[in-house]
């Protein structure tokens, strides 16, 4: 039993949800997470109108409701599934094939974006699985986003160029401006995205290795890789990123820059935090800052990761030196974490400088890094964005004016974005 069978045949929910046998050439399965969604035709039409990629490519979209769903989203969910299958009729390709699923009654404690996304990577994968294609790429993409036209030529070709790779992010833009939405709305999602990309630059500044962005609408992920790490998760929010946190650490994780995926910047209370619960906020509380991390708490976490060599082959007096270049702050948090008891494990199971690294950041990953930052608000509290970003422009040497508006550190941060990516082994 390969790895793929023995993941579905542990892990997966539901048998063959698509009968029709796939292409012998696919190579690309986009999965779709769909609820009470107004635009799905949309991003199904982005997706068609897609350059032609060598290999055969499928769409794969999980309808979903839960068993206490109330009439409203079941009749909006089989108003949206007839529509979308009807689309299919006229824009399925020899190449290029749009399966709609209906999937109702879902457990209430499990019905949610992750059961849905899991649901349809893991036909993804039983699909792969049954053509024998092992390397297979299940791509992230949400119901109300849209896609530049090269979005599939570019992933076919990273896989190309780059092997090895087990999953990499896509690069993402939030429309800034336009008539779809409010003016609050575009000025809620300058704040929002300026928030996601001054962390991601933050975490590269102080030099952890797992700097990446984890948005479900923008992440692709190989069909064994996806296998190996147990699937997607059930849960109602954040699934992404804790989906990818157990991908990072396979390594030969990169990014794509050269396309881009537009997700949707518009409100939404379905879920307790992401775009659209902080789009909805921000409406709510327009006149309060948007609020992040102060900057000085990245500086003394990066003072840390600057000297875990002291930490190789610890002594007494590897403490001590140690401990003479950490703030007491961070001191507190390591001491409250069993910091030094685990590190001694770190050590006895690390036969190099190498392998100490990998495991020290193992332990301190991108979760004890959150964590951190929260213990550490106590002690430098919360900045406005527009501060705290403009701030970490200028550690990186990056100058703008003294005046320069949320827009202008947003524009100043996607150059930064596209200009540098991972590119795996």
């Amino acid at each position: 039993m390969n790895i793929a069978d023995n993941y579905l045949a542990k892990n997966s929910i539901f048998n063959s949800l698509i009968h029709e046998k796939p292409n012998n050439n696919t190579n690309i399965i986009v999965v779709i997470p769909c609820y009470y969604e107004p635009d799905l035709i949309k991003s199904l039409e982005s997706l068609k109108k897609c350059f032609p990629t060598k290999c055969s490519v499928e769409v794969i979209v999980v309808i979903n409701s839960s068993e206490n769903a109330s009439i409203e989203v079941i009749d909006y969910n089989l108003k949206t599934y007839t529509e979308a299958k009807s689309w299919t009729i006229t824009n399925n390709s020899l190449n290029k094939k749009f399966h709609i699923l209906n999937i109702e009654n879902l457990k209430t404690k499990d019905a949610g974006v992750g059961f849905a996304r899991k649901i349809g990577m893991d036909e993804a994968l039983r699909r792969f699985d049954e053509i024998n294609n092992k390397s297979g790429i299940i791509v992230g993409f949400d119901a109300d986003c849209l896609c530049e036209n090269n979005y599939l030529v570019e992933i076919e070709k990273h896989f190309e160029n780059f092997p090895k790779t087990n999953a990499c992010s896509i690069y993402f833009e939030h429309p800034i401006s336009g008539n779809d939405f409010s003016e609050s709305n575009y000025r809620g999602i300058i704040q929002y995205e300026l928030y996601l990309r001054y962390y991601y630059q933050a975490l590269k500044y102080i030099g952890v290795p797992y700097y990446y962005y984890t948005v479900g609408s923008s992440f692709v992920v190989n069909c064994l890789a996806y296998a190996k790490q147990g699937g997607m998760n059930k849960k109602k929010a954040g699934e992404d990123f804790y989906f990818l946190q157990k991908i990072i650490p396979l390594g030969n994780y990169s990014e794509i820059n050269s396309t881009k995926v537009i997700p949707s910047p518009r409100p939404s209370d379905r879920v307790p935090f992401g775009t659209g619960a902080s789009i909805q906020k921000w409406i709510s509380n327009e006149n309060e800052h948007y609020s992040t991390y102060n900057i000085q708490s990245f500086i003394e976490l990066k003072i840390l990761f600057e000297h875990i060599e002291l930490l190789w082959k610890i002594n007494q007096n590897n403490i001590q030196a140690f401990e003479t270049k950490i703030t007491e702050s961070i001191k507190l948090f390591l001491k409250l974490n069993d910091f030094y008891k685990n590190l001694e494990e770190i050590n006895s199971n690390s036969t190099s400088l190498e392998s100490f690294s990998k495991r020290f950041y193992n332990w301190f990953n991108a979760f004890k890094v959150l964590k951190c930052l929260n213990f550490l608000a106590d002690y430098n509290k919360h900045r406005p964005i527009s501060e705290s970003a403009f701030e970490l422009l200028n550690l990186l040497n990056v100058k703008l004016e003294n005046n320069s508006d949320s827009k202008d550190l947003l524009m100043a941060y996607r150059n930064l974005d596209k200009a540098n990516c991972h590119q795996p082994l």
